[in-house]
């Protein structure tokens, strides 16, 4: 069993024992993703699978807020915020746009990217790096813009 989840089995103890309703659903919530994942694919996960699975739970709660937002149900957008909060407590420091920018810049060098061809090697290095710690969509426009950036500059 991965640390993560043995940590998340200890804080459901605590917070039963607490009467912290919302974090006891919200953690069984957590947990049930990790089962569903490790049932439907026949798999134990590791640490960087239940970061991934972490990081897409926060981001349909995210999700859940705008449209509760924009529905003006605050009574609901205020729960998946508390929800929220305790899913990102789980998740790594996120890390800074200079630190991606920074591991970007040493993957392209350190595998030779030149091309739009070598983007899956690029993104396949830099995926574990940054899962759950960078928003992977925007860093992959980056290496897709340094990429055709770096086609342009050879073409001239």
């Amino acid at each position: 069993m991965s640390a993560l989840k043995d940590q998340l089995n200890t804080d459901i103890k605590a917070a039963l024992k607490g009467g912290d309703k919302i974090r006891v659903t919200t953690l069984r919530g957590i947990m049930a993703a990790f089962k569903q994942v490790e049932v439907d694919s026949r798999i134990t996960l590791d640490d960087a699978a239940t970061i991934g699975i972490l990081t897409k739970l926060a981001s349909q709660r995210r999700d859940s807020i705008t449209q509760y937002d924009a529905a003006q149900r605050a009574d609901l957008a205020d729960k998946e915020r508390a929800e929220l909060t305790i899913i990102e407590s789980y998740l790594p420091a996120p890390l800074s746009a200079e630190e991606v920018e920074h591991l970007i810049t040493a993957a392209i060098a350190r595998l030779g990217a030149t091309q739009m061809k070598d983007m899956g090697k690029v993104m396949a290095e830099l995926r574990p790096l940054l899962v759950g710690r960078a928003d992977l969509a925007a860093v992959s426009t980056t290496v897709k813009t340094r990429l055709t950036g770096q086609l342009e500059r050879e073409k001239k």
